[in-house]
C-alpha cells in the first residue's frame, strides 16, 4: 500500500477540500466508522452517457493496492485502475439551493455528458 501525506508535493494523486473532508468524516462518524482506519473510496466506473463515471463510498480499511491519500484528517482510499483517471483531483462538497453533495474537479476529463454524471478522459 503506498500512502501520500498531507505535505505531499504538486503530483499528488487527489486533492480534499476542508469542507470535503469535514463532511466525509462526520458522515463516517454517524456511521460508527473508525475514521482513523476508515476512509472514503473514490473510484471510476464503466456507466454514463460518456462513458465513465465516479463512485464513492465509505470502506472500513483500504486494500493491499490502494493509494492512501490523507488530507485534513480524511483517507482517501485510490485502487490503481481508478488511479489512472483522477490523478489531479480536486474533490469538493458543494451546498446550495440547487444541488448538494460531493463533486470532483478532474483536469483529466475531455468531455463530461449534459447533466455532469459522467465524463471521459
Amino acid at each position: 500500500m503506498s500512502t501520500e501525506s498531507v505535505e505531499g508535493t504538486s503530483d499528488r494523486m487527489v486533492e480534499v477540500t476542508p469542507e470535503a473532508a469535514s463532511e466525509a468524516l462526520a458522515l463516517m462518524e454517524r456511521e460508527g466508522m473508525d475514521v482513523d482506519v476508515g476512509g472514503l473510496r473514490l473510484f471510476v466506473q464503466q456507466g454514463g452517457c460518456a462513458g465513465l463515471s465516479y463512485g464513492m463510498r465509505f470502506d472500513d480499511e483500504p486494500e493491499e493496492d490502494d493509494t492512501v491519500v490523507e488530507r485534513h484528517d480524511l483517507r482517501v482510499f485510490v485502487d490503481p485502475a481508478s488511479a489512472d483517471y483522477i490523478g489531479g483531483s480536486v474533490l469538493d462538497y458543494e451546498s446550495g439551493l440547487q444541488a448538494e453533495g460531493f463533486h470532483v474537479e478532474n483536469p483529466n476529463v475531455v468531455s463530461e455528458c449534459g447533466c455532469g454524471e459522467s465524463f471521459r478522459t
